[in-house]
């Protein structure tokens, strides 16, 4: 008979768990250990697809993470912020990869010794912060060999034949008192909210009021060279001082005392070019009598032609030799062209193309700092008849309103800037309508303002805002521009200091008969005076800048310690 046997069917035990010394190969720790081969590859391969997607999952959200914290730091960087960001990043990112490169392979050093190829941002002499439109990048590097003298003596010949070149420099560092200015300060007096000054960057910087104030002008009246003769109030006999003793003080902040030097290193090797009307001469030479006045060596502050008086010429160039630095001025009073076009008489007629910028604008558009101003020229009568004067193209219109008209030049100028001007490398800025004050008629009909020995004192006195209609045209055409421009919006505190005008005082020695006779001047500044704030503002806003920008990179150094 044959013996039956029963099989013997595989049991479920839980193993026991054994250190991993006393592990065996098959040791039944191994889940897997009673699979046959191909079950056991399913489930390493599920397992693994298991853990590949976890890691995937923690990976995503750790990077989601850091981008939250990042965009939260930066949100309030510009451009320029994000210019130096990338370059930051680029040169931590490199310096990082070469120390771990290094650990592992010793005898490595071209890693080290790699080239910085990152972009870099040459107004890092205002250290990459932008408000308001402020932006620019940098020169190009100059390595020619030349010892510091032979580039000293071959300056000024260099600067005559238009081959100036300025080096990129390295950043300034904030000095304590421009520290100062961006702290929030203790008032008991006319103090913002929670009786305290607000901090200078949310501060609106044209809204205040002129405070007397003794230590006032910025530099002597007299003390200047360069300044146009109807210009220098004093040296052409005006009698009262006052109106050199006023400064600008906004109502929640205060604005820093424009220092020459501190300027200067704002400027180092760069190009500050104004242009526009007689009213941007009168801006530009105040500043070079501020940079000036800063100056020891007073011989290495020249106009590159050596010309003596800034009114024939269409441009020119003060250069400041201790800086590698130039402060320009171009002629352009419509900032569009004039032009001519013949009368059908064999003669020809002015007219004003209103869709050409002015000519010399290929000169001065790759600039470091470019202030435009237009204005007065546009009431001019002839401007603002507009009867045979305004061309686009070859059609000239028979009449066209001089609104319109504007519109369309400053339409012009604003594609022109948008197709030619590099914002990484150019700070824009545009300075407002600066109010006349004339009594008892225009320039030419006997306005007359000498007798204006005092600021308008209560802002109901001031003109209604704007002084010209054309101002609003030209707010409007500002907000449309893809470059940023800074709008230096000086028309309202200008219209109080109807005091600050040459009036009769143009030139020396007027007797009493030519001083009845002459058309006072009640549109143009004094100097030391009014001109001299519009500068200590650019100056305020680029120092806001470059506080702005060291405080986005002691963000983005707290970010990198904490994710490093």
């Amino acid at each position: 008979m044959e013996e039956r046997t029963t099989p013997i069917l595989p049991t479920c035990t839980t193993p026991k768990l054994t250190s991993a010394g006393a592990m065996g190969r098959h040791s039944s720790a191994d889940p897997n250990a009673d699979l046959s081969p191909s079950l056991r590859a399913a489930s390493f391969v599920a397992s693994r697809s298991r853990r590949i997607s976890a890691s995937g999952y923690f990976f995503t959200l750790a990077f989601l993470a850091c981008v939250v914290v990042l965009v939260s730091n930066v949100s309030g960087l510009s451009a320029n912020d994000m210019l130096h960001t990338t370059t930051s990043y680029s040169t931590m990112y490199r310096s990082h990869f070469t120390s771990v490169v290094s650990r592992f392979f010793p005898g490595s050093s071209s890693l080290s010794q790699m080239p910085n190829t990152a972009v870099q941002n040459p107004v890092a002499a205002l250290n990459n912060g932008t408000d308001g439109g402020l932006k620019m990048v940098g020169n190009e590097t100059r390595n020619n060999g030349e010892s510091s003298d032979q580039t000293s003596s071959g300056r000024k010949e260099r600067a005559s034949s238009g081959e100036f070149e300025f080096p990129p420099t390295p950043p300034p560092q904030l000095k304590s008192d421009e520290v100062d200015t961006f702290k929030a300060e203790k008032s008991s007096g006319d103090g913002g909210a929670g009786g305290g000054r607000r901090v200078m960057s949310r501060c609106d910087l044209f809204d205040g009021s002129w405070v007397k104030d003794d230590s006032y002008p910025l530099y002597e009246a007299g003390s200047c060279p360069h300044l146009d003769e109807s210009f220098d109030c004093r040296g052409n006999g005006r009698p009262d001082r006052e109106y050199e003793k006023y400064r600008w003080q906004p109502k929640n902040c205060n604005v820093p005392r424009l220092s020459g030097e501190g300027m200067l290193d704002l400027m180092r090797g760069k190009r500050f070019v104004f242009v526009g009307d007689s009213l941007n001469r009168n801006m530009w030479e105040s500043l070079i009598c501020l940079l000036r006045n800063s100056v020891t060596d007073k011989n290495k502050v020249y106009e590159v032609s050596g010309r003596e008086e800034f009114r024939s010429e269409g441009s020119y160039s003060f250069v400041f030799e201790d800086y590698n630095c130039s402060v320009e001025f171009f002629r352009s009073p419509f900032l569009v062209q004039e032009w001519e076009m013949p009368d059908g008489n064999g003669k020809t007629k002015e007219t004003l193309r209103l869709d050409l910028v002015e000519r010399s604008s290929d000169r001065y558009k790759s600039a470091d700092f470019l202030v435009f101003n237009t204005g007065h020229w546009w009431t001019h009568e002839k401007t603002s008849q507009g009867e045979g004067y305004y061309q686009e193209g070859s059609h000239v219109y028979d009449q066209l309103d001089v609104g319109k008209a504007f519109r369309k030049a400053m339409t012009t100028w604003a594609r022109w800037v948008d197709a030619n001007i590099n914002p990484w490398r150019t700070t824009v800025v545009f300075r407002s309508y600066s109010a006349s004050h004339f009594i008892g008629g225009e320039w030419n009909s006997g306005g007359r303002c000498e007798s204006e020995v005092e600021p308008v004192k209560n802002e109901k006195h001031l003109s209604e805002y704007p002084p010209i209609p054309l101002v609003h045209v030209l707010e409007k055409t500002l907000k449309t521009m893809r470059t940023p421009v800074f709008y230096l919006n000086i028309t309202k505190l200008s219209d109080y200091r109807k005091d600050a005008h040459p009036s009769v005082h143009q030139k020396q020695n007027m007797t009493k008969e030519e001083k009845k006779s002459v058309f006072q001047d009640c549109s143009h500044w004094c100097l030391p005076g009014v001109p001299d704030t519009w500068n200590e503002l650019i100056y305020a806003k680029l120092l806001m800048r470059r506080h702005k920008g060291r405080s986005s990179q002691n963000r983005l150094a707290d970010t990198r310690k904490y994710y490093l």
